[in-house]
């Protein structure tokens, strides 16, 4: 029994080889992430003699190159959870220290101690990792763009008050632009409208709309031009507050274009998936949180159970017991994804917003409510059964598809 305890770092990895009863094949040493080294780290372990067995933990995305050489070289591979490792062994130390050297150590001694019980690593397939990254990514530009919203907003709250909020046009699904942006480009100081008759905004407002392909109403040139004529501004109508605004909406359009592709190519990666079409048959999830969704739990295949898939989400609610004391109501756990737990919650609010009395999901999150269940607890509950029926639809799915192939 070999056990190689690897601890990953971005570009290089500490490596230790122990077997039972603290037998050290290889003191730790250092491995960097090239083609030569990699190739050379298993060749050795290759070369051992008895059972080999490769653990290291999740460490974002770094483990993958090594992890992934390793697979296709041949040797088991065990990938696990930093925090199934993190205090093992501590107890027994009275001086504790972190180092690479001494966290290899207790990666593969962690190994030994669960040896029968390691999960074997397994690639994930091209799609799926891209459909993943592409939605971190989509969801780093989102962050950015919020702030530069609000950032636009603050500056037109000077120049022209208000004007934000006086479309109530969605968002155009080919580019994502928003009408109160596009206009407030053109128009981007009160005195812009205030400053000329209401017959002439309407005239120039009309050629707007049909030269950006929005739609026009009189109704609305009227209050907007009544708007004008009311609010103060506190900028004046200058060069550089045209600049300051105008390099504001620029921006802003840029990265709502760049979540318009993204959003594009999340969507056709997720239609080469075999679950696409049960996924998008399930109630709150569109083209775009349907992406999400999948590309957050990846293959449905490697949760063991719907506990494991609520578990990796991290709304589940641990149990706390011990002696007399039983509490059976505790805060979820949030140990797992973020990101899934975000979507999650978006899927629920749509659930919610739409009210559809047919949808088993919806039913139980009324019947929570209706028990006078906080907020975010029936929230979470409709979360946690939405994640077992998709787990249920979408496992039968793969397993149907992959039965077929």
């Amino acid at each position: 029994m070999n056990a190689v305890g690897i601890d990953v770092s971005k570009d290089k990895s500490m490596i230790t080889v122990i077997q039972p009863l603290g037998v050290v094949v290889a003191e730790p040493y250092e491995v960097r992430h090239t083609e030569s080294e990699l190739r050379e780290l298993a060749r050795f372990l290759k070369s051992l003699s008895g059972e080999t067995k490769v653990i290291m933990e999740y460490t974002g995305h770094y483990y993958e190159p090594i992890a992934r050489y390793l697979h296709d070289a041949g040797l088991f591979v065990s990938v696990v959870n930093a925090i199934l490792i993190h205090d093992y062994n501590e107890n027994t130390k009275v001086r504790k220290g972190k180092t690479d050297e001494k966290d290899a150590v207790k990666i593969a001694s962690w190994g030994l101690s669960h040896w029968l019980d390691l999960p074997k690593y397994a690639p994930e397939d091209t799609v799926r990792q891209e459909l993943k990254i592409c939605n971190r990514q989509y969801i780093q530009y989102s962050k950015i763009k919020t702030m530069m919203k609000n950032n636009l907003i603050s500056l037109l709250d000077q120049t022209f008050p208000g004007v934000n909020s006086m479309f109530s046009s969605p968002a155009r699904k080919e580019d994502g632009h928003e009408k109160w942006v596009d206009f407030a480009l053109y128009f981007w100081h009160r005195e812009c409208v205030s400053g000329i008759s209401e017959n002439a905004f309407k005239k120039k407002y009309e050629a707007w709309c049909h030269k950006h392909g929005y739609q026009y109403r009189e109704s609305k040139a009227s209050e907007i031009h009544a708007k004008a004529m009311a609010s103060v501004s506190d900028l004046p109508k200058d060069e550089t507050v045209k600049f300051l605004i105008t390099q504001a909406i620029i921006q802003l359009n840029t990265i709502t274009e760049t979540l318009a592709a993204f959003r594009k190519e999340m969507e056709r990666l997720a239609s080469l998936l075999p679950e696409y079409d049960t996924v998008m048959q399930m109630y709150g999830c569109g083209p775009v949180l349907g992406s999400q969704l999948m590309a957050e739990i990846g293959d449905i295949r490697r949760y063991t159970s719907k506990k494991s898939l609520v578990g990796y989400a991290g709304i589940d609610s641990p149990p706390n017991q011990s002696g007399k004391v039983d509490v059976s109501s505790r805060s979820i756990s949030k140990r797992g994804s973020a990101s899934l737990r975000k979507t999650l919650f978006q899927i629920m609010a749509v659930i919610l917003q739409n009210s559809p009395p047919d949808e088993p999901v919806y039913q139980f999150l009324d019947r929570k409510r209706a028990e006078g269940k906080p907020y975010k607890v029936y929230m979470i509950a409709a979360a946690n059964k939405f994640l077992r029926i998709y787990y249920a639809r979408v496992k039968a799915c793969v397993e149907s598809t992959a039965a077929s192939d």
